[in-house]
Formats: structure tokens, C-alpha cells, sequence
């Protein structure tokens, strides 16, 4: 295991005392540590938005995007060079609403990354507006009748459309957080963790309580291979119980790495050796 004094930031910290993106951040440094990913070898992704804020409180590679835009440039980073760790991370607005298109056509894919989409269930950044996964009719800021949208349900959407690993976790379980981003990080394939995080500024309904008297722990008698029963526990949410584990999970089809023409056989962009005479064909068809 290598010290987390390597993963140290010396950034400051503008979250929210008591914010749950701190046990996220948490978990992320005590996977790389214990997977023994180097900083040079591990690329943080993000958009924008508090969650999206995380790269920049880790030390690793950073590519700090666009809103809702942290996929196409993950995508491009593994191709360039398979041999990295990429982790995206950012909020439900952001990887959801603005960046709902791009996650479709990336599990679809089955891109050889990891999604962390830090499900407080409102926009914190702007000011508690409703997003993607706020529940009907819940007052917010901007939605003062309530929300009149009904909810995305993130892991059943991902299981349809084809994500090869589909998790919850819980920003007040480090623990099981920590071992879920392990499984995700050596999955290859897409994988999708949709972390239960807590706005204590702008969501008073969704809080560390109310999560915490609704999660639990898949157990060992629970088949993650099994679509048909995925799909249905990918339904259950709120007062019904909120199920924390991998919930659906796939092995042996071919990462999007190893299906492209250019990059089938372990072929790394990063590592060919280019010359300006390469380019002149090109050029000249332009002439």
C-alpha cells in the first residue's frame, strides 16, 4: 500500500464543513493507495460543479472541463494512452442532466474508465435548483410548487443501456465506498458509481439521517451477475430501502479499447513515434 501523504493537495478546500464529498474524497485516496496507483498514473476527470471540484484536492493529472463535458475528454485520454487510471467525478446535474447524452454513448462503448457521479440530488453549486434525480413534487430554490419531473433512475438506466458495472455507494460509508472504487477501477470496462452525497446547505431532505436509515448492504447471497434481478433492485430507492454494493456487473466483453482498429492489441497512441512529413498528405490534399 503506498502512504496517502502522496495523494496530498495544497489546494484550498471550498466545500462546506460537513459536506459528503469529503468521504468521497476520502475513499478515492484510500483506493488509489491501496491499489498502488502512482499520482503519475492516475488522471482525474471532472466538469463542473462542487463534486467537480474534486481533482483539485488530490494530487494526480487533471482535466477540469466543461459542464457536463467530462466524458468525451476522459474517453480521448484512454485512447491516447491505455496504461492510466482515469476517474471521473462530479455531481448528478452534471454527469446526468448536461452530461447525459455523453453517458449513454460511454456505456454503450463500454469505455475502460470510472464513473463517480456524487448524487446529492440538487444542484449545490447553484444554489439548489431540482436536478435529474430530485423527487417529485420536493421544494427547492428555484421549484417553489415543488418538482413537477419524475426522477432518472441512474443504475437501471446504465443496465439498459449497457454498462458492464453498476454500483451505489454511500458518502457515509468510506469503507464500503473505498472497496466499491477498487472493484470499479480494476473492472475493464465502463463502470458507474452512483454515490448517496449529502448538500447539507441546499438539500434539507436528503440528508446523512435520511440516507442512513434507508441504505444497507447488499449481501453475500446477492447475485451482481444476474440482469434480470439487477434491473429490479436498480428500482429500489427511498423509504422501500436504498441498496449500497455492486449491483450489476459483467465480465468478458471487450472494452472499446480493444474493439477499435487503431487501438485492438494493446496499441498506446502516447507511445508511436510521429514525424511532420506524417502530416503533409493531409496538408497537400488541401493545396
Amino acid at each position: 500500500m503506498l502512504d496517502l501523504k502522496l495523494y496530498h493537495s495544497n489546494d484550498e478546500n471550498q466545500w462546506c464543513p460537513g459536506c459528503g464529498n469529503f468521504g468521497i474524497l476520502d475513499a478515492i485516496k484510500g483506493a488509489a493507495a491501496e491499489l498502488e496507483i502512482l499520482p503519475e498514473n492516475l488522471v482525474m476527470v471532472s466538469g463542473i460543479g462542487q463534486a467537480a471540484k474534486t481533482p483539485h484536492y488530490i494530487r494526480a493529472n487533471v482535466f477540469n472541463g466543461l459542464h457536463g463535458r467530462s466524458l468525451p475528454p476522459a474517453q480521448a485520454i484512454k485512447m491516447v494512452n491505455n496504461d492510466l487510471k482515469i476517474i471521473i467525478t462530479g455531481g448528478d446535474g452534471d454527469g446526468y442532466g448536461e452530461g447525459g447524452n455523453h453517458l449513454i454513448h460511454a456505456m454503450r462503448r463500454n469505455v475502460d474508465l470510472v464513473q463517480l457521479v456524487h448524487n446529492n440530488q440538487i444542484y449545490g453549486l447553484t444554489k439548489g435548483q431540482g436536478s435529474p434525480t430530485t423527487a417529485k413534487g420536493q421544494k427547492t430554490s428555484m421549484q417553489f410548487e415543488g418538482v413537477q419531473s419524475e426522477p432518472i433512475h441512474p443504475l437501471a438506466l446504465a443496465i439498459t443501456v449497457g454498462a458492464t458495472f453498476v454500483a451505489r455507494g454511500f458518502s457515509g460509508d468510506k469503507e464500503g465506498l473505498k472497496e466499491l472504487i477498487k472493484a470499479a477501477v480494476n473492472h475493464k470496462g465502463y463502470a458507474l458509481i452512483d454515490i448517496m452525497q449529502p448538500c447539507i446547505s441546499f438539500n434539507k431532505v436528503n440528508t446523512f439521517k435520511w440516507y442512513k436509515d434507508r441504505c444497507y448492504r447488499l449481501d453475500e447471497s446477492y447475485d451482481p451477475t444476474n440482469k434480470a434481478a439487477a434491473l429490479q433492485k436498480a428500482f429500489e430507492f427511498g423509504d422501500e430501502g436504498i441498496p449500497l454494493g455492486i449491483i450489476y456487473k459483467e465480465e468478458g466483453r471487450p472494452s472499446f479499447n480493444e474493439l477499435h482498429p487503431t487501438l485492438a492489441g494493446g496499441k498506446v497512441l502516447a507511445d508511436r513515434k510521429w514525424s511532420p512529413k506524417d502530416v503533409e498528405p493531409f496538408i497537400n490534399q488541401f493545396l
